[in-house]
């Protein structure tokens, strides 16, 4: 018997611009099936006129601190200003700077630019960077904030509140997908609950997957059921930030990393997934797939439908009603026969047909004790 592979069974969704091959990679090497749809589009650094116009700024006088956030948005940067013939002058700005890097990643690409750091957090957090500078104070001080897309409000404020006067500097700035397509069979996807997983990489991604669902007339039925029935796994707790004033919860590794999140995904979406020992079988009911006895059996979304009804209550009887509306969509109705068909496809699927037992003129149960 071979041994199934974590995420067999299950769909997941990614949403990522950037990265997010790497992250489709992760999940199909563990077995599962991706649906991708970019939530966002991410401007280039050369046009990005924003970016352009914070960096000149920034250079308008000199810099007391220099908070470096990302290794990849920083070493972009200094990319996008050679481009511009700004690069030489920005590092001299820096060079007389205290500069923070947010870990070892960002210390790394702050030494390749020839610059180095005073202090590094040992938590690669945010929050211990803005401990870091309020101990120390930051009255008076001109503070230039790298941001990576995502805005850092609390922390900017923070240290505006404490007298410093601050420049952001978002790289990458985001913007909604150009192509909305994709992103609009995902949100369906959703809706019918034939995604199992979503994943996120970043915050903006979030708030734009919530924005075209509001525009599309979808927003509550998505929310519930992301809320209810979908696992929403989030990189980080900023990542996650858009989603806390729906009460959707997330799945949060322990590291901001896209490898811990694909990891924390296999371990979570196995640990759901329903089992039902029969007497001849043992029946583990995935996404849109059953494991029995080791044995992965992919299974059409309308028996799956109807399996997933029989299973609310292994052993008890349900009625062909209940299975109707199970069937039931876009208040399409549903054919008595359209049941009978779904049993069939499920009977077959499973490979076992007396697993699902037929109830005269009552419905049909699993057949536990069969």
């Amino acid at each position: 018997m071979t041994e199934v592979d974590p995420l067999a069974g299950y769909t997941i969704g990614v949403t990522a611009a950037r990265r997010a091959d790497e992250l489709a990679a992760l999940l199909v090497r563990r077995g599962a099936s991706v649906q991708h749809a970019p939530a966002i589009r991410i401007v280039p650094l050369l046009d990005d006129a924003q970016l352009r116009a914070s960096t000149e700024q920034l250079m308008t006088g000199p810099v007391d601190v220099a908070v470096i956030t990302t290794a990849i948005g920083f070493r972009g940067w200094i990319e996008a200003a050679d481009g511009w013939g700004l690069g030489e002058d920005l590092l001299k700005h820096l060079e007389g700077a205290e500069v923070l890097a947010r870990g070892p990643k960002v210390r790394g690409a702050v030494r390749a630019a020839g610059l180095s750091e005073t202090w590094a957090p040992e938590s690669e957090s945010n929050a211990e960077l803005l401990a870091y500078l309020l101990d120390r104070g930051v009255a008076g001080k001109r503070v230039v904030v790298q941001l990576h897309g995502e805005p850092l409000p609390d922390f900017v404020n923070a240290l505006r509140d404490a007298g410093a006067d601050v420049t952001e500097v978002s790289v990458y700035r985001w913007t909604a997908p150009a192509d909305t397509n994709p992103l609009d069979r995902l949100l369906d996807a959703i809706v019918g609950r034939q995604v199992d997983a979503l994943a996120f990489t970043s915050a903006p991604a979030v708030a734009s997957t919530l924005a075209r669902a509001k525009a599309t007339g979808r927003r509550e039925a998505v929310v519930s059921a992301l809320r209810d029935d979908i696992l929403v796994a989030c990189v980080g707790k900023i990542c996650a930030g858009p989603f806390a004033p729906y009460g959707v919860p997330c799945l949060i590794p322990d590291r901001a990393r896209i490898g811990a999140l694909a990891r924390s995904i296999a371990v979570e979406l196995p640990a759901r997934a329903q089992r039902i020992r029969f007497a001849t079988a043992e029946v583990q009911v995935r996404g849109q797939a059953v494991v029995i006895d080791g044995d992965l059996r992919p299974i059409a979304p309308a028996p799956m439908a109807v399996l997933r009804a029989l299973a609310e209550q292994p052993g008890h009887v349900v009625s062909r009603q209940r299975l109707m509306s199970v069937l039931q969509r876009d208040n399409t109705p549903v054919q008595e026969h359209a049941v009978e068909t779904a049993i069939g496809r499920l009977r077959t699927a499973l490979g076992q047909p007396k697993l699902v037992q037929t109830v005269v003129k009552r419905g049909y149960r699993l057949a536990l004790e069969a």
